[in-house]
């Protein structure tokens, strides 16, 4: 009774035995990822259609400069490609065509950046909670070993224990590393389509025949 009652006592990092420590250092990367990707990804979202209808609606007034402070002042992967976008309004479609792309290359990496790291710990974290299993049971088994026929189960409770909550351990931090990536994943996607859908509302807008104004937009 000794043993299970001092192996309750413990904490469950003691119990789940050395495993445990990267499996802790995995969920504080994981944490930090998740806080910092979710506020940059807030930090620039915006209400597309809203944005869309104010250039819209400046491009069609002929006032490219003032679309394209709106474009500076609005935070966002979004705002940044319709200014690339507007710097080459009325260059031709093929000329603005590039500059979308172009800087769409720019934006999704640093949208995506280090949420792929969310999906290595996903499939690392329940490879260290099996090694934790393993570790606990070869030490049960070398233990058994020892005191031969007289084992008492109440002795290997801490190797089982350990066996048991690292692989719970490790599951779990996979399980949410795997949900946080599906979601940041998403955030991103969203912001993706939204720069697809106005990047071709103002491919067809330059269609439209509405020519560049006579005064330059080249700030910056």
């Amino acid at each position: 009774m000794n043993g299970s009652e001092n192996v309750l006592s413990q904490s469950l990092i003691s119990i789940g035995g050395p495993i445990m420590w990267p499996i802790m250092l995995l969920s504080l990367i994981m944490f930090v990822i998740v806080i910092e990707r979710t506020l940059y990804l807030h930090r620039g979202s915006i209400k597309t259609l809203e944005f869309w209808e104010g250039i819209k609606n400046l491009i069609q007034k002929r006032r490219l400069i003032e679309a394209l402070t709106v474009c500076e002042e609005t935070p966002g992967p979004v705002a940044r490609v319709v200014k690339a976008a507007l710097l080459n309004f009325g260059k031709g479609e093929e000329s603005m065509r590039l500059s979308i792309q172009s800087s769409a290359l720019v934006e999704i990496p640093l949208m995506e950046r280090r949420i792929g790291s969310l999906a290595a710990i996903a499939k690392v974290a329940p490879m260290l909670g099996l090694l934790g299993t393993v570790v606990g049971m070869w030490q049960a088994f070398q233990e058994l070993n020892l005191t031969g026929p007289y084992a008492n189960s109440a002795d290997f409770a801490g190797l089982f224990a350990q066996a048991i909550v690292s692989t719970v351990a490790g599951l779990g931090l996979a399980v949410i590393a795997h949900l946080m990536h599906h979601f940041l994943y998403g955030r991103v996607r969203a912001v993706v389509q939204d720069i697809e859908w106005i990047g071709t509302s103002l491919l067809q807008l330059s269609q439209e025949g509405i020519q560049q104004p006579t005064e330059s937009p080249k700030i910056i």
